[in-house]
């Protein structure tokens, strides 16, 4: 039934995977223990309908995710969609300002950008939309408003992939009542939740897609072989070590630190062979402000022929992957982070990390162990820590391994499914106990229901008269 009428009448544009994904295959990373836990859960949730919408199919870690998490669902029979809604060019710089300031930058933002640029986009979008799904995830604030046009129906939650715990005001107050319509918000880390919501509050971190072509684990030989034609185009040494930095340029990236990092690490660094520093990054189609990042910091570089950058390389998921294969170490010092999946993506690798002691980047880069955690700002720590890598190969080699032994066991791709199988399994009814990743413990609503449970004389009262005292 549910599978005849979901999502009709929706003109957004829908992601179609080219294949499933079948979970034995990732037994290898999760045991034959995982692979049963999986096909439990989606055993009961059968016929139920999980929907995803947010602004773009390409770039970015939420679109990295979806394209394994769709085809793996279906696979295990989950009737599992992905929309994105469409935006002008204006939209998407709106919203690039909502993301700087909803993590705390100050810019300037007008009512007509608000107003105009973004909840006409909305309504714009809300005329394609007719979604009916048991459970619909809405990820950032891009598509957030979608929520109050009445064309999603269902248990609607809010994912939030950023750290909104020092919020613009306005901002913040703008998006709040979208978010409190919704059934629930996701959030990567407590230390993320924004103040003023009222729904009920979960912990889900992200996580790589081990079979991913990018996170393949190829041999250094195999590695080099992919990255030639490159080293080639670029006159790269394969004897000379490589620190790289992989990344979108987006100013909390914080690549021009990087870079000084870089400069300091050579004017003090007296033996050795030279290292080089290639930063490799794509442009997200929702980010307009990443080529003006990316000038700036080529002109910073100058021609120093040590500092290379790579820009919508062909073959890029392979690149990447080999990239890191091969790096010394990969230097991710962001100053504000949601999670980092580059940051897993290295350390699957085998790659130590220097990273900024920010975000999610703390639950992946553990200090001395899997790599070195630093504050993002500190250009002598970070230069410090690249000489620790290049002088000491094979303590880098150790923390590899132990930062690719972390990431099996913490944030592979099927961990993450199987935390919103469990939402599905709750919010359709299938199953009443809230997941034991949920932060809080009762909802605005449920309160109200419980007090008026626990006090029947009240039971037949409007909610909107129950003393402030009882809620």
């Amino acid at each position: 039934m549910m599978e005849e009428t979901i999502h009709a009448g929706t003109s957004l544009e829908e992601y179609q995977p080219e294949t499933t994904l079948r979970v034995e295959d990732y037994e290898p990373y999760i045991g034959p223990e995982g692979v049963e836990k999986l096909k439990f859960l989606a055993d009961l949730v059968d016929g139920k309908g999980w929907a995803n919408l947010n602004s773009t199919f390409e770039g970015g870690g939420v679109a990295e995710m979806l394209r394994s998490l769709i085809p793996l669902a279906r696979g295990l029979g989950i009737n599992a969609r992905w929309y994105g809604i469409r935006g002008s060019e204006e939209f998407f710089q709106v919203t690039k300002k909502f993301h700087n300031l909803l993590q705390g930058e100050e810019q300037p933002i007008s009512l007509e950008e608000i107003f105009g640029a973004y909840l006409d986009t909305i309504h714009t979008n809300a005329l394609k939309t007719y979604i009916v799904s048991d459970l619909v995830v809405i990820h950032d604030p891009q598509p957030a408003a979608m929520v109050m046009n009445g064309v999603i129906f269902g248990n609607v939650l809010w994912r939030c992939h950023i750290d909104t715990s020092e919020p613009n005001r306005t901002i913040w107050r703008f998006l709040l009542p979208y978010i409190n319509q919704c059934a629930g918000a996701i959030f990567t880390m407590p230390e993320f939740i924004g103040p003023g919501l009222q729904v009920p509050l979960y912990q889900v971190a992200p996580c790589i897609d081990p079979m991913a072509t990018k996170n393949r684990f190829n041999s250094k030989r195999q590695a080099l072989d992919i990255l030639a034609p490159l080293f080639q185009q670029y006159g790269v040494d394969p004897q000379r070590p490589i620190l790289t930095a992989v990344s979108r340029y987006d100013i909390h990236k914080n690549q021009g630190t990087i870079l000084k990092a870089f400069k300091r690490l050579r004017e003090e660094r007296k033996s050795g062979p030279p290292p080089y520093l290639i930063f490799l990054g794509n442009k997200a189609t929702d980010d307009p402000e990443g080529d003006a990042i990316l000038e700036k910091l080529k002109a910073e570089a100058g021609d120093d022929p040590d500092v290379l950058f790579w820009v919508n390389v062909a073959d890029n998921d392979r690149v990447v992957g080999a990239l890191m294969r091969i790096a010394r170490g990969m230097v991710h010092i962001s100053t504000r982070e949601g999670f980092g999946l580059v940051v897993a993506e290295a350390l699957w690798q085998g790659t130590p990390v220097i990273g900024s002691r920010v975000g999610g980047i703390t639950r992946q880069v553990v200090d001395d162990k899997t790599g070195y955690l630093v504050a993002p700002m500190d250009v002598e720590a970070v230069a410090a820590r690249m000489a620790d890598l290049l002088d000491h190969p094979a303590a880098a080699k150790a923390l590899g391994a132990c930062g690719r032994e972390h990431i099996r066991r913490n944030f592979l791709l099927p961990k993450l499914l199987e935390c919103y199988l469990t939402l599905l399994r709750f919010y359709s009814g299938v199953h009443h106990d809230p997941p034991d990743f949920r932060l809080d413990d009762l909802a605005y609503s449920e309160i109200i229901h419980a007090v008026k449970r626990e006090h029947p004389i009240l039971a037949q009262a409007p909610s909107s008269i129950l003393p402030s005292g009882m809620i």
